[in-house]
């Protein structure tokens, strides 16, 4: 058994305001890290995110970033109460127009690399559904001006 999963959503901006929402900080902080995000997403760097439903920032680490196509980041798996050493699972973030249309942008995020047990079955289940309310808070962010996360964790 193979842990990984994608998921995406079509954000109705061009594809390089929907890139620029995600690797600046400032703009990220507006709708997914609740607690705030701290560092650019440059490939070769170290950030830090924080949520208020998983309080305390910890570090991300930028393996590649091509501007306006492909972030790729790696960071601890989250596995509660797991046995074993901690580890890393790598997150690749795709942006790319639909269908020729500028005005329309494709996201896709997927992220694999969980042990196969239980606990890294669990893990992904969680973080797939994080990413996929990330897309949904990227959405209405950069549409509408609208935080869906807001208060949703405090």
């Amino acid at each position: 058994m193979d842990l990984k999963f994608r998921v995406f959503a079509t954000i109705s901006k061009p594809v390089h305001e929907v890139f620029e929402a995600v690797a600046d900080p400032a703009q990220l902080s507006q709708y997914f890290t609740t607690g705030g995000a701290r560092g650019r997403l440059e490939e070769g760097a170290t950030v830090t995110w924080d949520f208020h439903d998983f309080p305390g920032a910890f570090p991300v680490y930028v393996g590649e970033v091509v501007p306006d196509e492909r972030i790729v980041l790696e960071w601890k798996a989250n596995e509660p109460g797991a046995d074993g050493p901690d580890y890393n699972t790598t997150v690749t973030m795709s942006f790319r127009p639909v269908d020729g249309d500028p005005a329309r942008t494709l996201v896709e995020i997927a992220e694999e690399g969980w042990h196969e047990t239980e606990a890294g079955l669990q893990a992904s289940y969680g973080n797939c559904m994080g990413w996929s309310q990330m897309l949904a808070a990227l959405k209405v962010w950069i549409e509408h001006g609208i935080n869906l996360r807001e208060g949703m964790y405090k």
